[in-house]
Formats: structure tokens, C-alpha cells, sequence
């Protein structure tokens, strides 16, 4: 047994010395004068059965949903900048004061969703179902959407945003 050991012992010293070398030029690579580097990485939730999961407060810049099931999943007060929730279910999600600046929410349904003080300025909304939705003080600004969704979002929009001060009505167009 130990004559087996002793055979393995030189092996081992060489692959710990490679791994302690690896890590030491990683640490050289992210690390500068004794700053870290911010590395992002956006994470995939595509078509991930997410019923029900609480994401609030969270920063979800770019990360990305698409096709995901997040029924009744809680986005409030997240940033959730440049998110894809394109073709994802967020019915009864609650998006409450979340920023979802210049996200592509384009085939998501947000049916009976809770975009109270939202900010979706610049998302892309076009075939977005919000039918029920609360949208009061969200902020639309510059949202493509579809003329029958946006009489419909009309009809029950109030408010003014509290984060951009933008009223609800004036940023969706409303006449």
C-alpha cells in the first residue's frame, strides 16, 4: 500500500503545483494594483419552471427569461435593465416599481401582472398581452406596442412615476 502511495505521491505534487500555478494567473488576470474587475455575467433562465419564485430587490440586468414559466414569480423593486422575458409567462407576477428600461418583453403575457411605479421606458412590448394588468404611475415611455393593447392599456391608465415623474397616460400616448 504504501509502495502504491509513494508511486502517486510525485503525480499529485505536480498536479497541485499546476492548480495553485492556474489560480495564482487567474488572480493576475481579474485582479489590478489590488482592484478587482467587475465581471457580468448575464444568467439563463429560458424555459425554466419558475412558478411562484421571489426575485425581488435583485439586480437581473441582461439576464434573460425567455420562454419561461414565472406565474406569479415576484420582480419587485428589481432591476431588471435589458432583460428578455420575450415569450414568458408572467401572469400574476408582481413587477412593482421594477426597472425594466429597454427589455424585450415582446409575446410575454402580463395578464393580471402588478407594474405599479414600473419603469419600461424603450422596452419592446409589441404582441405583449397586459390585459388586467396594473399600470398605475408605470412609466411607457417610447414602448413599441400594438394600437389594440395600447387602447386597452388607455382605458385604465393613471398616475404619475414616482422614479421618472413621467405620467402614465402621456407616456403611453394616450388621447
Amino acid at each position: 500500500m504504501i509502495r502504491l502511495l509513494s508511486f502517486y505521491a510525485p503525480s499529485f505534487a505536480r498536479i497541485t503545483s499546476r492548480l495553485t500555478l492556474l489560480c495564482c494567473s487567474l488572480l493576475i488576470l481579474l485582479g489590478c494594483n489590488g482592484f478587482w474587475l467587475p465581471i457580468a455575467i448575464a444568467a439563463d433562465y429560458n424555459r425554466e419552471f419558475l412558478v411562484g419564485i421571489d426575485f425581488s430587490n435583485k439586480v437581473l440586468v441582461e439576464d434573460s427569461f425567455t420562454k419561461a414559466n414565472l406565474r406569479s414569480a415576484n420582480f419587485s423593486g428589481s432591476d431588471l435593465q435589458g432583460v428578455s422575458f420575450f415569450g414568458a409567462n408572467l401572469e400574476n407576477a408582481n413587477l412593482e416599481a421594477a426597472n425594466l428600461t429597454n427589455a424585450t418583453l415582446d409575446s410575454a403575457r402580463f395578464v393580471n401582472a402588478n407594474l405599479k411605479n414600473a419603469v419600461l421606458a424603450g422596452a419592446f412590448a409589441f404582441n405583449t398581452k397586459f390585459n388586467g394588468a396594473n399600470i398605475e404611475g408605470a412609466d411607457f415611455t417610447d414602448v413599441l406596442l400594438r394600437d389594440d393593447m395600447q387602447d386597452i392599456l388607455c382605458e385604465v391608465a393613471q398616475g404619475v412615476n414616482p422614479t421618472t415623474g413621467r405620467d402614465t397616460r402621456e407616456s403611453l400616448g394616450c388621447f
